[in-house]
């Protein structure tokens, strides 16, 4: 393992980090609508924050001064786990510094409950992993919140994205290195390959990602004249954007897109969300002129497939069923059909690309609904695309397998091969592959969940009025919410709440599961072995 080769480029990366701070700078001047004596504290805590980053990162490139040659496999992939729990430490530094506050005490609500290191890093590794788990619970108190910390957070979205190994490719390029990094760091199993040049695939994406961003901010604010509120702010349309963009999920109030109430807004977000949770590939793709790629893709056609599907099933279920809602704040408000679809779809959209924004409560749902939400929290978006979960392809090929796998127990010497849009897929070991990884989620899920349940003691539980009735209900979405990357989940960690109820050593957990899912497992779990650390 050549460790000064790690320490040179995690030094850039703590760099990196440094200088996205400086662009939150400017939100804590009074001209930018923000409150002077909250928002000082807040940038002192970003100058300290910004000076820190600066010196590690020198400390580290000090460290590995003398390294050379190009990181193989091993190195690669310990630069990118080391990577982002670099970025968990230091992305937490603006939270701590400047006394951002969970909330006010329950029982004395004159007195702040600041944020503890553990609350940082939760938050931290929540914004650059874009799962938009929080543990704030009141982010339009800016006495509470500084809106430029505020926006440092919706910043960690934006930086996490498409991944801070690939806009440190892009901006770098390291030549067969780039490609090394990038296949460690990109998330889902690659069907088109990715290109020999790396540095001119990091920098197509991250200008397609980028150009995305600006096109949304630009519409968002342009729309924000269609909102109860009557304007949107350059500050809220660019946070909203980063978190969709990143299908992160962070908002900038309380109530997160319901706070507009505007199915312009709504239905600008669907479509964004949509396009952040395909590939980037065909995005590209199509860029380039060939939306065919697009239409004729398998993954795609399943991820639309599913979108379309389950929003019909909630349409019924709203129109229907309407008895079982609160028509009053939930779905759907009356019976209309528009009503029911410009809701269920929002949602459905939501939680499959694993962005986390909401329009409303949707854990007053009925039963059913909210099974059918947990569920699409394991689906996730495309490959290659800023989305969390399992995949879209990695379903569709379990269905394959499970097909050719029932088919051979009555036909044993039938030999099929496994085939994607007509084609034969040549790789022998990608079976087990998928396989394997289905298997591995369902234990670090089965194990998370149990462990969450008993490091949450009953006593605990109920001392902070929670009911036992749901506790199971409430650690297993939070362990899924946080491991698919998807944010809010049910019960006490639904779309109204937040993860400031749990203790420390869950908190700690959930970031660990949260970094696990951006990583897809593998990037992080070698870390904790020793034979990986050993020199080859």
């Amino acid at each position: 393992m050549n460790f000064r080769l790690i320490s040179s480029f995690l030094g850039v990366v703590a760099w990196l980090i440094g200088v996205t701070m400086c662009f939150s700078l400017p939100w804590a001047w009074p001209a930018w609508g923000g409150q002077a004596e909250f928002e000082r504290v807040g940038s002192i805590a970003l100058l300290g924050s910004i000076a820190v980053s600066v010196l590690v990162g020198l400390l580290l490139r000090y460290l590995g001064r003398t390294a050379d040659g190009a990181p193989y496999r091993k190195e690669a992939m310990a630069i990118v786990g080391l990577s982002w729990l670099l970025a968990t430490l230091l992305g937490g530094l603006p939270f701590y510094l400047s006394g951002t506050a969970v909330g006010v005490s329950v029982d004395d609500p004159t007195e702040v409950v600041q944020m503890s290191f553990v609350d940082c890093m939760f938050e931290a590794q929540s914004g650059f992993s874009t799962t938009g788990a929080t543990v704030l619970t009141n982010v339009e108190d800016e006495e509470l919140v500084p809106r430029c910390i505020l926006f440092w957070r919706s910043s960690t979205h934006f930086l996490g994205g498409l991944g801070i190994i690939v806009l440190f490719v892009a901006v770098l390029g390291h030549g067969s290195a780039g490609k090394a990094l990038m296949r460690a760091e990109m998330p889902g199993p690659s069907k088109q390959g990715m290109q020999e040049r790396m540095q001119h695939t990091a920098w197509a994406f991250a200008a397609i990602y980028v150009a995305l961003t600006v096109i949304l901010t630009l519409l968002l604010k342009l729309e924000g004249r269609t909102t109860a509120q009557g304007t949107m702010s350059w500050f809220d349309a660019i946070c909203h954007s980063f978190g969709t963009l990143a299908t992160g999920g962070f908002s900038t109030y309380n109530d997160s897109v319901g706070h507009f109430h505007s199915p312009v807004v709504d239905y600008t977000i669907v479509v964004f969300m949509i396009l952040a949770g395909t590939n980037f590939t065909l995005l590209y793709l199509v860029w380039l002129g060939k939306p065919g790629r697009l239409v004729r893709d398998v993954e795609w056609q399943a991820y639309i497939g599913v979108i379309l599907v389950v929003t019909a099933v909630f349409i019924v279920v709203g129109m229907t069923w309407a008895h079982d809602f609160d028509v009053q704040d939930t779905l759907p408000p009356g019976k209309e059909f528009f009503e029911a679809l410009r809701y269920g779809l929002f949602q459905v959209v939501s939680i499959l690309t694993t962005t986390g924004f909401s329009t409303h409560d949707f854990d007053r749902w009925n039963q059913f609904a909210r099974a059918v939400l947990f569920l699409l929290m394991f689906v996730g978006g495309c490959a290659g695309s800023t989305g969390g979960g399992l995949k879209v392809i990695r379903h569709v090929l379990f269905v394959k397998i499970l097909g050719l796998e029932i088919e051979q127990s009555f036909h044993p010497r039938v030999v099929r091969h496994l085939r994607l849009g007509g084609e034969a897929i040549a790789d022998s070991d990608l079976r087990k592959q998928i396989l394997l990884y289905f298997g591995l989620i369902a234990f670090i899920f089965m194990l998370s969940w149990i462990t969450l349940v008993a490091v949450e003691g009953d006593d605990a539980w109920t001392g902070r009025g929670l009911s036992l009735d749901n506790k199971l209900v409430d650690a297993a979405s939070a362990v899924a919410a946080t491991l698919n990357n998807v944010g809010p989940g049910l019960g006490t960690v639904g779309a109204t709440q937040n993860y400031s109820i749990f203790d420390w050593e869950s908190k700690l957990l959930l970031t660990f599961l949260m970094m696990l899912g951006r990583l897809e497992l593998f990037a992080v779990l070698v870390l904790l072995m020793p034979s990986f650390w050993r020199s080859r």
